[in-house]
């Protein structure tokens, strides 16, 4: 799950050893699954401890993760980068920001997960977003979009010949998309 550096691991074991009995590390992300997301690491007490944390066993020490945190930190990686200037803790989470899915996702899953990877870092470009609202029977995705993309004079071209365009080419199994947005104009756009 979370592959600590043997270099990590040392720096570790001697920050625990300066500090009181029983303490041990915590690996967290705050804001998981968002583009604000941020990983951290800190001292864990034995008071901090939930029922819910998974615990990690390394030679000298525990790290503990809570159940939010748990699978954006899939494949992350702790390392201790030592130069001229000293040594630095680094921690790669990759799917932090967004985690990986799985193959047999589903539908909406999937939506979602282009929604947060792919179009909301460009809508993002332009102080817009879009929501995933839900999945029709027939396969369309219901979609609110907000931010400056709502009452957008673009807004049709960006739902069709962008979003709908780059949705169906990632989601083949996907018919369309909706607008439930209630634009500035007070008008649906429904396709």
């Amino acid at each position: 799950m979370i592959r600590i550096t043997d270099a990590a691991q040392n720096h570790f074991e001697d920050l625990i050893s300066t500090q009181k009995e029983g303490t041990q590390i915590r690996v967290f992300v705050m804001n998981p699954g968002t583009p604000a997301a941020e990983c951290g690491v800190s001292y864990c007490s034995v008071d901090d401890i939930e029922l819910t944390d998974t615990q990690i066993k390394f030679n000298k020490f525990l790290v503990y993760i809570d159940e939010l945190s748990l699978p954006y930190l899939e494949g992350a990686e702790i390392d201790l980068i030592s130069d001229k200037l000293g040594s630095q803790l680094t921690l790669k989470a990759p799917n932090a920001r967004i985690p990986q899915i799985s193959q047999d996702a589903s539908l909406a899953e999937r939506v979602e997960y282009m929604l947060i990877s792919k179009i909301n870092p460009q809508l993002a470009q332009h102080n817009g977003r879009v929501s995933l609202i839900d999945i029709t029977e027939e396969g369309y995705a219901i979609l609110q979009f907000g931010g400056a993309c709502n009452g957008c004079s673009m807004i049709d071209i960006t739902l069709k010949n962008g979003i709908e365009k780059e949705l169906l080419a990632a989601v083949p199994d996907l018919k369309g998309v909706l607008d439930i947005t209630e634009h500035q104009h007070g008008k649906h756009s429904y396709y």
